[in-house]
């Protein structure tokens, strides 16, 4: 890989944490560790949004993991989000400024569970491929400002949070119990401060068990505030946040009907680091997303070909450094190219918005959020009116990847293997400029019908697309 040491940060719901990894033989070794207890799950508002102070408290403990990674290069460090940025209507404002899973074992089918501050995510998987991935928006700070707002806690509130958790858990569970696991897992920070105090006060001899929660659970009303509770592992900063978590942990052990989970220290940001060195290896989990989504929506495999590859010889003629494997800009541009006509299968009238809409709102496992909406972007500009892609204005690479995908759309409109006529491609002070084969293009009388059209889209936005015939 390019470099030896990469790193991890994990925008939590309740901490930021960065996990620092070495790189010896395409095998990842955990380095070192910080974790910083931000809460910001805490600063959203009942309109979802995230206030100043805990936006600031976030920047803060950023600013201290840059001393960490103060001699990475940027290509090194990955930063993930979890629930609270996903749902905070005022994320991209915190996201500028703070800019700058367990491993599988590969012989048992697993049920991995992930208590966050404000989601939790269940995974049903096999060595490392996910074959049910859902979230449900309840994590242990927000079910513990719900449920216990001043800390107490009582056989009401706690039943009442309980049940609160298990309703969630029945959209999800049959389906679950359908698939099948040999193994529960609990990962993260919840799991692990409630195993530290079921195994350091005896409550179990190993992992999470239903007969310990209710120990636990036992405890925490007898004292009525898990900071009164005198046990041993009570960390200080889990305390806000124990009893949601301990609320739910146990709604998941009586909805899937557990009666053991174990634990993995392994964390969202452990599984980061080997998605990077899977990215590395050509083992990118997003190039696995897009083919189940091609088999899924039976997109014609053929046309999608067709058109990648013309467009990516488009970008290629115009950012010579496309050329360079995993450049960014060539992987979304032949991904939309291989995923632009998914729409198909709900309605061929306005597909593209179809294909749009699929790509912005499914799980697309391996795509952040910012990722599919630049796919969906690029999607629904494929064809039609330039004006539905006008939110672009003024970002180059991007309409640079519209007009090769465009453009590359429009001459295989007749969806066949029969060769295109030369063809070339560059910038104008405007726009672009298309230039193609003239023998070639007068066999094609509405391809250069077509093209006339596509110069009036570019120049009812200002823009401009210059159509020369190379005589």
């Amino acid at each position: 890989m390019a470099y030896e040491l990469i790193a991890a940060v994990d925008l939590g719901s309740n901490s930021f944490r960065l996990q620092v990894g070495r790189i010896v033989a395409n095998q990842i070794y955990p380095l070192d560790g910080l974790k910083e207890s931000v809460r910001l799950a805490a600063g959203l508002s009942s309109d979802k949004r995230l206030d100043a102070a805990s936006q600031q408290r976030g920047v803060e403990a950023l600013s201290r993991f840059a001393e960490r990674l103060r001699d990475f290069d940027p290509g090194a460090v990955r930063a993930v989000a979890t629930n609270t940025l996903r749902v905070a209507k005022n994320a991209e404002q915190f996201l500028e400024k703070a800019e700058a899973a367990p491993l599988a074992n590969p012989q048992t089918r697993q049920l991995v569970v992930d208590i966050g501050g404000g989601s939790t995510e269940f995974v049903i998987g096999q060595s490392m491929d996910p074959i049910r991935l859902e979230s449900l928006y309840m994590g242990c700070v927000s079910f513990s400002l719900r449920f216990f707002p001043d800390g107490r806690v009582d056989k009401r509130s706690f039943k009442d949070a309980e049940l609160a958790a298990r309703r969630e858990l029945q959209a999800i569970v049959h389906a679950y119990r359908e698939t099948g696991w040999d193994e529960a897992i609990g990962s993260s920070g919840t799991a692990k401060a409630i195993v530290d105090l079921l195994e350091l006060n005896g409550f179990s001899d190993h992992g999470l068990t239903r007969e310990g929660l209710e120990k636990l659970r036992n405890e925490l009303l007898h004292a009525g505030d898990a900071s009164r509770m005198k046990l041993q592992g009570l960390r200080a900063d889990r305390i806000p946040v124990l009893p949601g978590g301990l609320a739910i942990m146990s709604a998941v052990f009586k909805e899937f009907g557990l009666g053991r989970m174990a634990f993995s220290e392994g964390a969202l940001r452990l599984g980061v680091l080997y998605d990077q060195l899977g990215r590395y290896h050509h083992d990118d989990l997003r190039e696995a997303t897009v083919n189940r989504f091609m088999q899924r929506y039976d997109v014609d495999r053929r046309q999608a070909a067709r058109v990648a590859h013309t467009a990516l010889g488009l970008l290629n003629q115009m950012v010579p450094e496309s050329h360079v494997a995993g450049h960014p800009d060539a992987q979304f541009l032949v991904w939309a190219a291989r995923l632009h006509e998914v729409g198909i299968s709900v309605a061929h009238s306005s597909y593209h918005k179809h294909s749009a809409y699929i790509l912005a709102n499914a799980d697309m496992p391996g795509f952040s959020r910012r990722d599919q909406a630049r796919l969906s972007r690029l999607v629904l500009a494929h064809r039609g009116k330039l004006e539905r892609a006008q939110p672009l204005r003024g970002e180059a690479p991007e309409w640079t990847l519209i007009f090769c995908l465009r453009t590359a759309v429009l001459l295989h409109r007749s969806r066949d293997d029969q060769p295109l006529p030369p063809r070339s491609a560059g910038f104008t002070r405007n726009g672009f400029q298309l230039t193609l084969g003239s023998d070639g293009l007068n066999m094609l009388p509405l391809t250069t019908a077509a093209l006339d059209d596509e110069a009036q889209q570019w120049a009812g936005i200002g823009g401009e697309l210059r159509v020369n015939r190379d005589a």
